[in-house]
């Protein structure tokens, strides 16, 4: 269960990520929005974060966040965004993957 938890933090630390980016480009009213989005989301995952490390390896757990926030963020920047997947970005983020699965399976 504490990796399902784990994973929702990551996933929220990619929708703060992108909230700012988002209130990079807006204007008006809308910045209001994007910032409250990233209040909110920033800190859901942080609390998310300190319930999954009451029970997993504080190490594990903050490379695996932190890994699903920089793969996600990376994947929303090129998906979203629109910025360049060029095939050593795409590589250094696959070897990324491959860590944070790695540090999954020795966690155990």
């Amino acid at each position: 269960m504490n990796w399902i938890i784990l994973i929702l933090a990551g996933l929220c630390e990619v929708a703060f990520s992108s909230c700012l980016g988002k209130a990079k480009t807006a204007s008006g009213n809308d910045i209001y929005i994007w910032y409250g989005g990233f209040l909110i989301t920033c800190t859901l995952s942080m609390i998310l974060l300190i319930k999954a490390t009451q029970t997993l390896p504080i190490g594990t757990a903050y490379a695996v966040w932190t890994g699903i926030g920089a793969v996600g963020t990376v994947i929303v920047g090129i998906l979203v965004f629109e910025e360049p997947a060029s095939f050593w970005r795409l590589f250094f983020m696959s070897t990324l993957i491959i860590s944070i699965v790695g540090l999954k399976f020795i966690a155990e």
